[in-house]
């Protein structure tokens, strides 16, 4: 694992913020933590990349212990923050050799270093002008670019596409993907549940201070009722003899299709196949339905505010 918590405990004052969560973190995925606001998801980054000290628990980063080795921590890993942290007044490529001199790089080191990464983030147009004329989705790219020039394993993402359009956002995620392609591990907190499903390997549902659930995205929303399988056929018979081996299935608007509850799963979609197949009644079209993280999320935080 390259990312190990146990136990992990934090307060201010008489609000408990962390009431014990554990996670455990495989090399070269994303993990993403979801909650409501306040749900702690920004504390738990900041107590992984040691700028906040938990009350209790334990925390390994990329092997090093999180107390007893802070530097060697630091050393591995790389935080993208809420807020982008680049200088306005410097441009592009300064921002990015300010920071290959704070990782100690030679001067010619640095400045190759810094031509890759604003080739890779497609900024070498923008690399002479001012951070301050950037668009948002070019501030969010140099931002994430400047983490990368130390060449960390370990990346936190603290909601990185806020304030993004749809078109920014899809860059940022292509970029997140081409990251643990290279064996790169995420730590993602998100409000869009959508970046969540689309990116996260799993997730972890923060409440009140705990993990309530954790596991793949679909794993998540197989948990919530509600899913379906939709059946049509290709003419009434079919249709009506289906419905006499499902007992459970249910008719839809369209006259030719049947809805039969289920959880999605290969097991469940083997047996109901093998019953119509048993029967000799022929299917036209299948699709399975099942919650989305929405659905997962509301149901799991007891309806609390609904993230972005």
């Amino acid at each position: 694992m390259t990312i190990t918590a146990t136990g992990l405990r934090k307060s201010f004052g008489d609000h408990l913020v962390l009431d014990g969560i554990t996670l455990d973190v495989p090399r070269g995925t994303v993990f993403s933590l979801l909650g409501a606001n306040g749900a702690g998801k920004t504390t738990t980054v900041r107590i992984l990349s040691t700028l906040l000290a938990a009350d209790a628990g334990t925390v390994r980063v990329a092997g090093h212990d999180l107390v007893r080795e802070p530097d060697a921590v630091r050393a591995a890993i790389g935080v993208t923050g809420q807020f982008s942290a680049v200088d306005r007044l410097l441009t592009g490529f300064e921002n990015l050799m300010l920071m290959a001199d704070l990782h100690h790089l030679r001067r010619a080191d640095g400045r190759r270093r810094a031509a890759e990464l604003l080739d890779r983030f497609g900024l070498t147009d923008a690399a002479g002008k001012p951070v301050s004329t950037y668009s948002g989705g070019m501030l969010r790219r140099i931002d994430l670019a400047m983490t990368l020039v130390g060449s960390p394993q370990v990346i936190f993402l603290d909601e990185p596409t806020t304030g993004l359009d749809p078109r920014s956002r899809r860059d940022m995620w292509r970029i997140v993907r081409d990251l643990v392609a290279g064996g790169v591990t995420v730590l993602l907190t998100t409000q869009y549940l959508a970046e969540a499903d689309e990116l996260a390997d799993r997730i972890a549902v923060l409440d009140g201070g705990r993990i309530v659930a954790e596991g793949s995205p679909e794993e998540l929303k197989r948990r919530i009722p509600g899913g379906h399988v939709r059946l049509r056929f290709a003419d009434p018979r079919g249709r009506d003899a289906a419905s006499g081996v499902l007992e459970e299935s249910f008719a839809e608007s369209d006259p030719l299709a049947l809805r039969v509850p289920s959880d999605g799963s290969l097991p469940a979609l083997r047996a109901l196949i093998g019953r119509l197949d048993d029967h000799h009644v022929d299917v036209d079209e299948l699709s399975v339905h099942t919650p989305d993280l929405d659905d997962v999320f509301l149901a799991l935080t007891h309806g609390k505010a609904h993230t972005r």
